[in-house]
């Protein structure tokens, strides 16, 4: 009886992890792009919390055969949002209480979805004096790890099972798509930037990747600055991010992303947040400027449903002047990453680990009310 009850257990826990992956690939034209051309975009938000289902439950499983994470054993991260749908997703496959440290910008929604997956969330009240709020939350990481034995924390900045949790990703993507040309990702952790360009560059050696920053954000050599948007972004360098992968980046700023995201959902029928429609701009753009054959794919981070308060409210995108209509056609051109900064869609050929830059300021943001200035992707 007992063996039994072991092996009906397995299953229930599978079916859960098997929700994860083989996600919708849908293809955008018109108005992102001209008619006849687009891009493939690659619908992350239809796993039951997004792109980072993946690397929360890959993180975990690999940590419990490792060892470092026992059996019943607290996670305890640092998020913002998405990654800890995740890691609530594993603890629930796991049998591994979670606890999420966040701040005041997490959305209320966000919150209690959390709750609901029977996570605790832990928020901290003030910001660091230097380093923000992102250093507020991993002081409060430490401090927790240090009150629960046994406790583990993920690490997303720097841990490789974070990369290569995206391998499915990658794979899929050839099986759907036979060829590619260019990927198209955000970027915060750097986990599936890297984790896919990876794989994709090994199957497909001239495979151009182009990675989506915001502006004000520090990952490609910008100063920090406080960012309206979260997923995407960082105020500090992860150490995951695979500079040698880009052959170019982009900066997006909020009322572009904005702007893309509900064309998308007006033309299309699916959209998403920030990242998503940062990723959009770019990938329309590289539709209308490649060869009309090239094939295209971009990765969706999310979808619209925690953005219902931001991104899709008029009200908060009037009061952030995120209306004033369209972005450039084109993006501006600079030739250095740190050559000045920048404030609205701008492109720069010439990628490299900004800690290799001479001068490089290690700036951290001023917090200010309503206003994320921590790194994202992951911290999502």
């Amino acid at each position: 009886m007992q063996s039994l009850t072991k092996t009906a257990a397995a299953p229930g826990r599978s079916a859960l992890s098997g929700l994860v992956g083989n996600t919708p690939l849908l293809r955008v034209s018109e108005p992102l792009a001209p008619a006849g051309r687009g891009f493939w975009a690659k619908l992350e938000g239809f796993n039951p919390g997004g792109i980072k289902d993946r690397p929360g439950l890959h993180m975990v499983e690999r940590a419990r055969a490792r060892g470092d994470l026992r059996p019943g054993g607290r996670i305890i991260e640092s998020t913002s949002g998405t990654l800890g749908l995740g890691l609530a997703l594993a603890g629930m496959v796991y049998g591994h209480p979670v606890t999420l440290v966040t701040d005041p910008g997490l959305e209320v929604s966000m919150t209690r979805l959390l709750t609901a997956y029977g996570a605790q969330v832990n928020v901290v009240s003030e910001p660091h004096p230097t380093g923000g709020w992102q250093q507020a939350r991993r002081e409060r990481v430490q401090l927790l790890l240090e009150q629960h034995p046994d406790s583990w924390c993920p690490d997303q900045y720097s841990n490789p099972d974070n990369v290569a949790a995206y391998t499915p990703l990658a794979l899929e993507l050839a099986s759907e798509m036979g060829h590619i040309d260019v990927l198209v990702c955000s970027v915060g952790t750097g986990g599936h930037s890297a984790g896919v360009s990876r794989v994709l560059r090994q199957l497909y050696p001239e495979l151009t990747v182009v990675g989506v920053d915001t502006t004000g954000s520090t990952i490609f050599g910008q100063p920090a600055r406080p960012r309206l948007m979260r997923g995407l972004g960082s105020s500090i360098y992860p150490r995951n991010v695979a500079y040698g992968n880009f052959s170019e980046v982009h900066w997006v700023a909020p009322h572009e992303a904005v702007w893309a995201c509900r064309q998308l959902a007006a033309s299309h029928y699916a959209t998403g947040g920030w990242s998503v429609g940062a990723v959009a701009l770019v990938a329309g753009w590289l539709a209308r400027t490649t060869p009309a054959d090239a094939r295209i794919v971009a990765v969706f981070p999310d979808g619209p449903q925690r953005y219902l308060g931001t991104v899709y409210d008029d009200d908060y995108c009037a009061a952030h002047g995120l209306l004033d209509g369209p972005p450039a056609p084109e993006p501006d051109l600079i030739g250095r990453l740190d050559e000045k900064e920048v404030t609205a869609w701008t492109r720069c050929t010439t990628v490299v680990d900004p800690l290799t830059l001479q001068g490089t300021r290690l700036g951290v943001a001023e917090d200010v009310p309503g206003v994320e200035p921590e790194a994202t992707e992951e911290n999502r």
